[in-house]
């Protein structure tokens, strides 16, 4: 069973208890347990503490303890569903053959009733029930060849081209949950169907004092690409304290890895933004990503290796023109889904909404991929209508709350981004920022560039941090 066939379960067991659908932290809560994650994990993602997390939790397990008529825990809700998935199956298909008989004989009836029923009553915004288990949660990637992904031309096939190009390289910016991973991944698959060998490296994986040091740094990063491509690790072999940590490296893969391959590597490094804050490293590293792309113009050895280099932010570390990754190869910087992309969406949803709807979600939260996802996917899973979505929408139970806690968690960090924002979000009008302030409050994807002044992304962002930042 998916879990999100469970969560549709879980809601309407919920709903039919209290009378209301799971909020935004009962359902993270639901979605982590099923993965099999701790509640430490859960709370840590949702920015809340351990023991509110596991009190929302006891009472999730209770409800549906009721609904089920059975002892449900964290430990074995999973199966429990899943039994009962299996169960309710066998039902159906027993029942599957009088079904079809019973709607062949009413079939003609009820169409004629429902063509007056149509002329005279408004639509309601519903959708089946298969079409809701169907959908898929909007967190993390947008998985390969589902219908949920939205393309945005051109961009896709300038990545395809530039990935056969020897020693390439594609650099992704955009804010958080605008849809870089699941772009990548696509590259990446379109790459693998050439027979090119593929390998992600995140470096959000690295433990923390990894990055102290730039010859443990080169060395993880290397057993990591070996891992990747099933190769043995031989970085004692090649390491040579004499030649130093970047020398090595490169030896590692051009002797060694590349040397090992008949096809091309594509390698694609995710969270590029863990290196930024550490400026020794990121002084070393990015450079000899630089140096490696060059080799490529009159290397063969080198030709076989192509980059994918992933980030949020902005790149404020000071490297020299001559030696930085981020001013060579092809740029793609991920926008916001226009009204048309938003109107395909809404279909695949399985809403029949016209152009208007669509104007007032985008006026309520602009075209942000994430945001215009999670709205659908809570307008047809709770059977929700636009203004009853707009009500709670800056509210801790809205279907945002998650997204927009992590922005205000991710400021209160930082006070002179909370005092920038304040005064933008006074002002009706576009407001000059000091430069650093202003472009990393839009790598946070909280403000758009109007020439050098900037506005809130959206309605929601002002609405929402208008309130707490006053706090």
């Amino acid at each position: 069973m998916e879990v999100e066939t469970a969560l549709a379960i879980a809601d309407s067991l919920v709903f039919a208890k209290t009378g209301k659908h799971l909020n935004t932290l009962q359902t993270e809560i639901f979605q982590g347990a099923w993965l099999g994650q701790k509640y430490e994990q859960i709370a840590e993602a949702n920015y809340c503490s351990d023991s509110h997390v596991k009190m929302i939790g006891a009472t999730l397990w209770d409800i549906l303890s009721e609904g089920l008529a059975e002892k449900i825990t964290k430990k074995n809700f999973r199966a429990v569903l899943e039994r009962r998935g299996r169960e309710e199956l066998k039902i159906q298909n027993l029942e599957s053959e009088t079904d079809e008989l019973d709607s062949s004989k009413t079939a003609d009836l009820e169409l004629k009733q429902g063509d007056r029923d149509l002329t005279s009553i408004e639509k309601p915004n519903t959708v089946s029930t298969t079409l809701t288990t169907e959908l898929e949660l909007p967190e993390g990637r947008v998985q390969l060849g589902s219908k949920f992904y939205i393309e945005r031309p051109p961009i896709e096939t300038r990545c395809y081209e530039t990935i056969l190009k020897p020693g390439s390289l594609i650099r992704i910016k955009a804010p958080r949950q605008m849809g870089k991973s699941s772009l990548m991944v696509r590259i990446l698959s379109y790459a693998a169907q050439q027979n090119y060998r593929t390998v992600t490296i995140n470096f959000q994986l690295a433990d923390s004092k990894i990055f102290q040091d730039l010859d443990l740094f080169l060395k993880w990063f290397c057993v990591s690409l070996s891992k990747g491509l099933g190769l043995s690790n031989k970085v004692a072999e090649y390491w040579d304290d004499i030649f130093g940590s970047k020398m090595s490296c490169k030896d590692y893969l051009e002797n060694y890895l590349l040397a090992q391959l008949e096809h091309p590597l594509v390698l694609a490094l995710e969270e590029v933004d863990s290196i930024f804050q550490h400026s020794d490293l990121a002084d070393d590293f990015f450079p000899l990503l630089r140096s490696w792309h060059e080799e490529a113009k009159s290397n063969p050895i080198w030709q076989k290796l192509r980059l994918i280099l992933v980030h949020s932010t902005e790149v404020y570390i000071p490297l020299n023109i001559n030696q930085s990754p981020f001013n060579v190869g092809l740029p793609v910087e991920l926008s916001e889904f226009n009204s048309s992309q938003i109107m395909d969406l809404a279909q695949i949803h399985g809403l029949d909404w016209n152009l208007e709807q669509v104007e007032q979600l985008m006026k309520t939260i602009g075209g942000h991929p994430y945001l215009v996802r999670k709205a659908l996917y809570d307008l047809v899973r709770k059977q929700q209508t636009l203004e009853q979505l707009f009500s709670l929408a800056d509210t801790e139970t809205s279907p945002f709350s998650n997204h927009l806690r992590r922005h205000l968690w991710h400021l209160q960090k930082h006070p002179h981004l909370v005092a920038a924002l304040q005064t933008v979000l006074s002002s009706n009008t576009p407001v000059r920022l000091d430069f650093v302030e202003m472009f990393k409050l839009h790598s946070m994807g909280l403000v758009h560039l109007r020439g050098n002044e900037v506005t809130p992304r959206c309605e929601l962002y002002r609405r929402y941090f208008s309130d707490r930042l006053a706090q």
